[in-house]
């Protein structure tokens, strides 16, 4: 069989026009079952010192070590981690678990009268008293097409609709234009990737024809030496490819990525809400959900709580930030976009069964029921509740497009008791900002580690991964510690001492996201969130004892 020589050039053309000549790293690699399968520098760095270590982690390490080796905690935090679901049987999770002791596991009652039923672990707001669970769901801009086209879809210009209608009408246009975007680009990236397995399958074919079998390695192809040129074409093409970072396995997975988005999260006719029987749209009606806070998709949450709560100097997987800490499962957040509903009612959750810090390592660009959501987290405000949310990975600035959820209230007001993260590297320089995280001024509070990270996977696996759902639960662990040992601090004057403790580097100059183009723009890391730093657990202990040592003073 011949390949032609230009139809393999134009293929790979096209995939570098599409941007993904490497195929782009998913939220996590695939997992192992041992930390020993990753680069051991990667291990554990979140928890190391800028100046002892010269790594740009948190500093958790040199706190035990110097700050806490005599020193007991004085109360056991339970940090709700409201996210995909938990591996909550996990091995570097052990007695780690928030078990809510009112309630008798598996009777079918609701023991405590608190309106949930076995809710042992905490509750999953993506379920059915069945115990069928949603994995995936729609973006939220999808359900608002969905919902708003029937109206306006003949609709020609502004002027024909009634002015107490406009703003409903702006947002089904910035809908559907958001939407048609989308859809464009995933359906070219579809039939590039079509393009590209056609020749793949051609050069696969080709090399097992030559080597007589198809189970060959890449050691084989490298091998191979013939003056047949149609076998040397085929090789040169792979062996090109894998330089690249690209492997079969990646780019299948890719390609079931993408016809994921567009047979799930970009399908208007896709609407797995059928199964709860709710009505997304109503905060009072809460009577469903199920006490399973596994789920069909715990590979997100799992590692979110395992740098919160990991346990510490075990031999085993990777060492977590806080001791004395409880993880509450909240299971609320979809393949997709979240509900509106689901978090305001996990975050209620939260604070009615008594946690202290909420984690929320998710985010959105559209917010319907944002008033629902404004409701819960004053109300955990008011209750005393931190709140650590992740910036997101859109590479943009928030300052300037709004990431949801947000600590700016409907009313303008602020969360005081809120905290902003974005992704940091472990190493200064230009790279110190995740090529991927948001950022903003004004907006994003700090930064944390979340590149390269290491952290726990399902079924007693480990995994390496990106993004700022990472860096959010490094703040939440950091907090954890701090607040186990130092209780007398309020919500408000725990975020003051993480802030004003942060490692900051006011002559670093990094490179950050940049949409608009594709090189990436310089600036200082001090004008990428308000501190200008990273979260340091050792500052920030030594910060609140002083704190706590004034306001003993006063009182």
């Amino acid at each position: 069989m011949n390949i032609p020589i230009r139809k393999i050039q134009r293929t790979s053309a096209s995939l570098l026009l599409a941007g993904f000549s490497v195929f782009p790293a998913l939220a996590q690699d695939d997992p192992a079952p041992s930390v020993a399968a990753f680069d051991q520098t990667l291990v554990n760095w979140h928890n190391l010192d800028p100046v002892q270590d010269q790594i740009q982690g948190t500093g958790v390490n040199r706190a035990y070590k110097e700050l806490l080796t005599n020193k007991k905690p004085k109360k056991t935090v339970v940090v709700a981690v409201i996210d995909s679901g938990i591996d909550i049987t996990h091995e570097d999770l052990k007695g780690k678990i928030w078990t809510n002791q009112k309630e008798i596991a598996g009777n079918g009652q609701d023991d405590d009268q608190n309106g949930y039923v076995d809710d042992v672990h905490g509750w999953g707001f993506l379920g059915n008293a069945q115990g069928e669970n949603i994995r995936y769901e729609t973006y939220e801009y999808v359900r608002l097409l969905r919902k708003l086209a029937p109206t306006y879809q003949n609709i020609s210009s502004i002027k024909e609709v009634p002015l107490a209608q406009q703003p409903e009408y702006k947002t089904y246009l910035l809908t559907k234009q958001t939407y048609e975007k989308e859809l464009a680009k995933y359906q070219q990236t579809q039939q590039t990737l079509a393009a590209f397995e056609k020749v793949l399958i051609q050069v696969q074919n080709v090399l097992a024809s030559h080597l007589k079998t198809k189970e060959y390695t890449l050691q084989d192809v490298q091998r191979i030496s013939t003056p047949d040129q149609n076998v040397m074409n085929a090789r040169a093409w792979l062996l090109e490819k894998y330089s690249r970072g690209l492997t079969v396995e990646s780019f299948l997975k890719y390609k079931e990525h993408t016809d994921t988005f567009l047979e799930k999260h970009l399908n208007l006719e896709f609407n797995p809400r059928a199964i709860i029987a709710d009505n997304p749209e109503s905060i009072t009606d809460t009577k469903y959900g199920n006490s399973d806070v596994v789920g069909p998709r715990p590979t997100h949450g799992t590692p979110v709580s395992g740098l919160i709560a990991g346990l510490r100097g075990n031999n085993l997987g990777i060492d977590g930030i806080a001791e004395d800490v409880q993880i509450m499962a909240l299971r609320a957040v979809p393949e997709g976009d979240e509900r509106d509903k689901d978090i305001a009612l996990a975050i209620r959750y939260a604070v009615d069964n008594g946690a202290n810090i909420i984690n929320m390592s998710f985010g959105k660009t559209f917010s319907p029921q944002k008033s629902f959501v404004d409701e819960a987290v004053k109300y955990a405000e008011s209750k005393n509740v931190l709140l650590v949310h992740a910036a997101g990975n859109e590479a943009t600035d928030n300052d300037k497009v709004t990431h949801y959820p947000t600590r700016v209230l409907n009313d303008g007001s602020q969360i005081k008791t809120w905290i902003e993260v974005g992704a940091s590297s472990r190493m200064l320089g230009k790279d110190l900002v995740g090529v991927f995280s948001n950022y903003g001024k004004q907006t994003v509070d700090l930064f944390a580690p979340g590149v390269n990270i290491v952290s726990l996977a399902p079924e007693n696996k480990y995994a390496k991964m990106d993004g700022t759902s990472f860096s959010s639960p490094v703040v939440s662990g950091v907090a954890a510690l701090v607040w186990s040992h130092y209780p007398e601090l309020t919500a408000a004057e725990l975020k003051e001492v993480l802030l004003k403790s942060a490692t900051v580097y006011p002559k670093e100059m990094a490179l950050y996201p940049n949409l608009e183009s594709e090189t990436r723009k310089k600036a200082k890391f001090s004008d990428l969130s308000s501190t200008g730093g990273i979260v340091n657990a050792y500052n920030a202990l030594l910060l609140a004892e002083k704190m706590v040592k004034q306001k003993n003073s006063k009182s």
